[in-house]
């Protein structure tokens, strides 16, 4: 990372895997990690972190990263492996958004936990709650139009719409655990 910072490293390198392959997960991507930045009046010191990791979190979707097919374990093994990236980082792309679901889905659920310890619970509710209030052009949403949208997008049979119906209990865990955060620090 040299003299660049963590969000400013992850920014860069999210850009360069995310803007021209795949424009529309970049905008999801800048909407997650605006999301990230607004909960620094919750997470202090922590909101770097968790700003880089937003950034971060969709990478593996970015076709030349495409190993297994499971864009957490991808993006996560991509970090560790070629930038020597923060743990803390790496983790919270691995798990983020109650990932160990379609890993299940994908029998990759081993792998995951094996390679990838989880973090530290207010980090990894912080990133679900921005990603799943952020929708695919970067807009805020609604945690339920959210889950609306990801099964709208997949259909009821996709792997995908599953490993969701099956993390809607963490994800709105998540999302109503920072929400009470705010509301609090408000």
């Amino acid at each position: 990372m040299g003299d660049v910072g963590q969000t400013e490293w992850a920014h860069d390198l999210a850009k360069e895997l995310l803007e021209t392959a795949l424009p529309r997960r970049w905008a999801h991507t800048q909407g997650v990690a605006a999301r990230a930045k607004s909960l620094a009046p919750i997470l202090g010191e922590k909101a770097d972190t968790l700003t880089a990791a937003a950034y971060l979190h969709d990478i593996g979707y970015a076709p030349n990263l495409v190993d297994t097919g499971f864009h957490p374990l991808d993006g996560a093994r991509y970090l560790r492996d070629v930038h020597q990236a923060d743990g803390t980082l790496c983790r919270l792309v691995a798990h983020h958004s109650c990932a160990v679901n379609e890993a299940r889905e994908r029998s990759l659920f081993d792998a995951l936990t094996a390679e990838f310890d989880e973090e530290r619970p207010e980090l990894v509710e912080a990133l679900t709650y921005c990603d799943m209030t952020t929708g695919p052009d970067g807009t805020h949403l609604d945690v339920t139009q959210r889950l609306g949208e990801i099964h709208s997008r997949y259909g009821p049979e996709h792997l995908v719409s599953r490993s969701i119906t099956a993390s809607t209990p963490c994800i709105l865990a998540a999302v109503r655990a920072i929400e009470g955060k705010l509301a609090g620090e408000g």
